[in-house]
């Protein structure tokens, strides 16, 4: 029996609906985390089927241990899974530390790209954490060649925090400061 309990609240858009994760997501994540147009930017290399329903299960953890966690995103029109988005205390080793400043992410299926779906569903992520925690910082960690999402989170107000590494790898952290 495949279960479909999930803590996470939905939160819907015009044309999305943001809903936490069930175990039966894992055939609709694992095209996602094998794409490499998708993981280039995000690991570098598909994900196993493993590392992915391990992923489910971090996302379900993370609503009941922090109140916070990952969605997954659906077109309301047709239902079709078409990314993840969510806020993630990751607990990363990086320098400079994200400290107690929330993270957020983001990943869509290559055939949502160019929608304004990414937008969209930031948007309604900001302001689902704006009513919940109205955080003084949130960082996103974005891979210094990806364009689009440099150019979302700078549309987003997010500026860069600092250039560094993690896992060996180049990468830009950008916070989003609650005005003063």
């Amino acid at each position: 029996m495949t279960s479909s309990f999930s803590l996470a609240p939905v939160i819907e858009s015009e044309r999305l609906r943001l809903r936490g994760h069930v175990a039966g997501d894992l055939q609709d994540a694992l095209p996602l985390w094998n794409d490499p147009i998708v993981t280039r930017f995000i690991g570098g290399r598909p994900y196993t089927r493993e590392e992915v329903w391990q992923r489910l299960q971090r996302y379900a953890g993370s609503w009941v241990l922090l109140g916070h966690g990952f969605w997954a995103i659906e077109e309301k029109a047709t239902g079709a899974f078409i990314g993840e988005i969510g806020i993630m205390d990751a607990k990363r080793e990086i320098l400079p530390s994200f400290g107690e400043d929330r993270e957020l992410g983001w990943a869509l299926t290559p055939e949502a790209h160019g929608k304004g779906y990414a937008s969209e569903a930031l948007a309604t992520v900001l302001g689902w954490e704006k009513a919940r925690f109205n955080a003084a910082c949130l960082v996103a960690l974005i891979d210094p060649d990806n364009a689009p999402s440099i150019k979302l989170a700078k549309k987003f107000g997010f500026t860069e925090r600092a250039r560094t590494t993690y896992k060996d790898v180049p990468t830009i952290q950008f916070e989003r400061r609650r005005p003063a």
